[in-house]
C-alpha cells in the first residue's frame, strides 16, 4: 500500500545516459559508424511514495529532496516543467552558437540581459522578483550577460544590498534586495534566484536538436561537443564520453544539479570518461567508483581535454 501513497518530497534517481548524435541534426554533418560517442545524462525526478520516503535506500543512488526545493513557492508542477523545457530550448541555441563560433562561423548574438528562471522560497528575492524578469542593471552597472551579473554580485558582501534594474511588462523597475550568504559557497552574496542568459541568436546553420520532454540546461556542453564532432572534428575518438554542464554564450561551463545521480549513471553505463563542470568535480569523484572524472571550466578546455587523450 505504501507504494501508492505519495509523500511531500521528491526523489532523484539516476537515468541512463543518452547518445547525443541521434538527437542533433546539422546540415553537412558527417555520416560515420562510430564505436563511442558523446552522451548526455539527466536525472529522473518524481514524487516519492511513502515507502521511498521511509526507506530511500531501496533505490541505488536515490536522493530525497523537499518539494519546495524542486517547485519554488508559487510555481506549480506544470509551470516548473515548462520552465525546464524553456531552459533546454535556450541551452540548445547557446550550444549551437558556441560550437559554430569555434568552427569559424559568424553567429550574430544580441544579449539582452539575464532572465530569472526560478525564485527560491524564503530568500530575499522571494516576493520581489518573478520568473521571467530580466535583470539589465546591478548597482548601476549594465548587465547584458550572466558573467556581467556574476561580476557585479562579486563586489557585494553577504548582508549588503544590491539594486537590480529589472525589465518586466511596463518597463524597467528598480528592485533593492538585501543579500544573504550562499550555503554552498561561504562569503558569496546571493539573492535566491536561478538565472539564464536572455539573448537573440541568429544561427547561420539550421541546427535542430530534439530531446523530447527532457528539460533543463545541463546538456549544453554535450550538444556543443557533438555539433563540432558531426561537422568533421573527431571529438570522442571512439570513446564513450558522458558529459554534463550548462554552457554560457562565452563558452563558460556552469555547475549543474543532480551530480550524484549523473555520476552513478555514467559509471553504470561503462563510460570511458565523465566530463563535469569544475564546480561539480569534487562531488562527482565521491561517487565515481573508478570512473575517470574530467573537470572543465570552458568549452575549449573540454575540447582540449578530449583531443589530447
Amino acid at each position: 500500500m505504501l507504494w501508492f501513497v505519495p509523500s511531500n518530497e521528491y526523489i532523484f534517481l539516476p537515468d541512463p545516459p543518452r547518445a547525443v548524435e541521434p538527437l542533433v541534426h546539422v546540415p553537412g554533418e558527417k555520416d560515420t559508424d562510430e564505436q563511442g560517442g558523446i552522451y548526455m545524462v539527466d536525472i529522473f525526478v518524481r514524487k516519492a511514495n511513502l515507502l521511498e520516503r521511509i526507506f530511500p535506500g531501496i533505490h541505488s543512488g536515490a536522493s530525497l529532496v523537499p518539494a519546495k526545493a524542486v517547485n519554488p513557492v508559487g510555481v506549480s508542477e506544470p509551470e516548473r516543467i515548462k520552465q525546464s523545457q524553456e531552459e533546454m530550448s535556450q541551452s540548445q541555441q547557446v550550444a549551437a552558437a558556441v560550437a559554430l563560433r569555434y568552427l569559424g562561423y559568424k553567429v550574430p548574438v544580441k544579449t539582452t540581459g539575464v532572465e530569472v528562471t526560478a525564485v527560491f522560497p524564503g530568500t530575499p528575492a522571494d516576493g520581489k522578483l518573478d520568473v521571467g524578469d530580466v535583470v539589465v542593471r546591478a548597482n548601476g552597472k549594465t548587465v547584458k550577460t550572466t558573467d556581467d551579473l556574476r561580476q557585479a554580485m562579486s563586489a557585494v558582501q553577504p548582508g549588503g544590498t544590491v539594486t537590480f534594474g529589472v525589465r518586466r511588462s511596463g518597463g524597467v523597475q528598480d528592485v533593492s534586495l538585501k543579500t544573504i550568504e550562499s550555503t554552498e559557497e561561504p562569503k558569496r552574496a546571493i539573492v535566491g534566484v536561478q538565472i539564464d542568459q536572455s539573448a537573440t541568436i541568429d544561427l547561420p546553420l539550421d541546427v535542430k536538436i530534439d530531446t523530447g520532454s527532457i528539460g533543463g540546461p545541463s546538456a549544453g556542453l554535450a550538444f556543443a561537443l557533438d555539433i563540432v564532432d558531426e561537422l568533421g572534428k573527431d571529438v570522442d575518438d571512439d570513446k564513450r564520453i558522458v558529459v554534463t554542464g550548462a554552457l554560457d554564450l562565452d563558452g563558460r561551463v556552469a555547475a549543474i544539479g543532480g551530480i550524484k545521480q549523473k555520476t552513478i549513471a555514467a559509471h553504470d553505463a561503462d563510460a570511458d570518461l565523465f566530463l563535469v563542470p569544475d564546480d561539480n568535480a569534487a562531488d562527482a569523484r565521491r561517487y565515481a567508483d573508478g570512473l575517470e572524472v574530467v573537470p572543465v571550466s570552458t568549452f575549449r578546455e573540454a575540447l582540449s581535454s578530449l583531443t589530447s587523450r
